[in-house]
């Protein structure tokens, strides 16, 4: 547990009003990044990102050129039945399985 000295404190909002991480100013106050995060959120200092206004960069992409199915529907297989099989040839077939097993 971290002992939190008024020095200490006034350092870590000083560090903190720089824009340092949580990490760097753990490294220089000796303590873990999660001890500064917790003491921040107790002092109620200022967050410095607004999460609801970041945005993802956006990247355009020229087009360049017309896409074409890898198979034309002439060419696409249709689905096949089932054959149905009788209970001898299942049997058979279950047999072939647990023999090969």
């Amino acid at each position: 547990m971290t002992e939190w000295k008024p020095s200490k404190v006034r350092r870590l909002e000083t560090l903190w009003a720089k824009g340092l991480s949580a990490s760097q100013i753990g490294k220089q106050l000796g303590c873990s990044r999660s001890a500064v995060c917790g003491k921040v959120d107790r002092l109620n200092l200022p967050s410095r990102v607004q999460w609801s206004s970041v945005k993802p960069p956006v990247k355009l992409v020229q087009p360049t050129t017309e896409v074409k199915p890898v198979l034309s529907p002439e060419r696409m297989r249709r689905p096949v039945k089932p054959v149905p099989l009788t209970k001898a040839e299942m049997y058979e077939m279950l047999a072939e399985a647990v023999r090969n097993t």
